[in-house]
C-alpha cells in the first residue's frame, strides 16, 4: 500500500468563474472585478502552466477537457466528486452545491480505462444529497492509506455519519474533529479538511490553531505521532494562503514532490521549507485566479489515481 501516487486526473476549465452558491460556506472565495470570460481565460493559463510544471518532473497528468455543455463552474476541482482506490474501487460523492453535481462524469472513467487502469466497483454515495447530507471526496477526507486512517473536519459539506459509513466501506479508522476559521470576528467551520491539513508519507502540514477543542486537537496530534509523522504546524494566516492545501506526489525515478501554489509556498517560513525539503522537493505554481474565485488551490485540482493497471 502506498501513500502517494505518480498519476493524477485534472480537468481543464471551460466555464470557470465565481460560484455564488459555494461562497455561502467557502470563506476563501472572493469576488474579482473581471468579466467571466477573462476569469476563465486566466484560469486556463494558470491550469496549463501548472500541468506543464508537473509533467516536467515526470508526474503522469491525465488532462480531461471540461464538458462545456455541463456549464460546471468548479470542474477544475475534481477531487470533490470522485476518488480512485488501489482496490480498483471508485467512490462518487454527494456535493453541497447543486451546481457542482453537474461535474460528475462517467466518461472520465472510460478515459482512465483507455489509459490502462482497471475499475472493479463504483461505490456511489450521491443518494445522500436527497437527505441534505454531503461528503465532498478528498476535500472532506484526508486518507492515510498506509496506516488506514481517515481524517475529517466536520462541516456543512462533511457529514459525520456518512464519513463513518465511508470508513466502514473502505476499511479506515475515522479521526473526527472540527476545524474553524475566524470570519468577521466569529469562529466558523472550515469548509474542507484539505485546506487546513495535508498528509504526506513522513510528515503532516496542519493548522492546529484551527482545532479549537483541546481534546480533539490532542487526539489528532496523537494519531499523527503514533504513525511517525513529523508535524509541520502552520498558522491560520498561512492557511488562508492555502499552505494546508498541498499534495505529495511521485515523479520520475520515484522522486518525491510536495505540490502547492505559489501563494502557499511564499507564506512558508524558512524552517518549514527546510522541514519539507528533508523529505521531498517543492513544486509551486501561480494559481491566483483559481484560488481567489474558486476558494480552492493546488490540492483541490488533482484527483489522485491509485487504480491498478490492467
Amino acid at each position: 500500500m502506498q501513500q502517494i501516487t505518480n498519476t493524477i486526473l485534472m480537468i481543464r476549465p471551460e466555464n470557470f468563474r465565481t460560484n455564488k452558491e459555494t461562497a455561502i460556506n467557502n470563506y476563501f472565495q472572493k469576488e474579482l472585478d473581471l468579466d467571466d470570460a477573462e476569469i476563465n481565460r486566466r484560469a486556463q493559463k494558470e491550469f496549463d502552466g501548472f500541468v506543464e510544471k508537473l509533467r516536467a518532473v515526470g508526474i503522469n497528468v491525465i488532462v480531461e477537457n471540461d464538458d462545456v455543455s455541463l456549464n460546471a463552474t468548479d470542474s477544475v476541482f475534481p477531487n470533490n466528486w470522485v476518488s480512485f482506490h488501489s482496490s480498483g474501487d471508485i467512490a462518487i460523492y454527494p456535493m453541497f452545491a447543486k451546481s457542482r453535481r453537474r461535474e460528475r462524469r462517467e466518461d472520465v472513467f472510460l478515459r482512465l480505462e483507455e489509459e490502462g487502469f482497471k475499475i472493479e466497483n463504483i461505490i456511489d454515495y450521491t443518494d445522500a444529497e436527497s437527505e441534505g447530507v454531503f461528503l465532498e471526496g478528498t476535500g472532506s477526507l484526508l486518507l492515510d492509506r498506509v496506516n488506514r486512517k481517515a481524517y475529517c473536519a466536520l462541516s456543512a459539506r462533511s457529514d459525520e455519519e456518512l464519513f463513518i459509513e465511508f470508513c466502514e466501506d473502505f476499511e479506515y479508522t475515522p479521526v473526527i474533529f472540527t476545524a474553524n476559521q475566524t470570519v468577521d470576528g466569529k469562529r466558523l467551520a472550515i469548509y474542507h479538511t484539505n485546506v487546513m491539513m495535508c498528509l504526506a508519507e513522513t510528515f503532516a502540514v496542519i493548522c492546529l490553531d484551527s482545532i479549537d477543542d483541546k481534546k480533539e486537537r490532542k487526539n489528532v496530534v496523537k494519531h499523527l505521532k503514533q504513525d511517525g509523522k513529523t508535524i509541520i504546524s502552520i498558522t491560520e494566516a498561512q492557511m488562508h494562503q492555502f499552505a494546508g492545501n498541498m499534495l505529495q506526489l511521485r515523479g520520475e525515478n520515484d522522486k518525491r514532490y510536495l505540490v502547492m501554489s505559489k501563494a502557499a509556498h511564499n507564506s512558508l517560513t524558512p524552517s518549514q521549507i527546510n522541514e519539507i525539503q528533508k523529505s521531498c522537493s517543492i513544486i509551486s505554481s501561480s494559481l491566483e485566479i483559481i484560488e481567489t474565485c474558486g476558494g480552492g488551490s493546488a490540492r483541490c485540482m488533482m484527483a489522485e489515481v491509485f487504480l491498478p493497471k490492467t
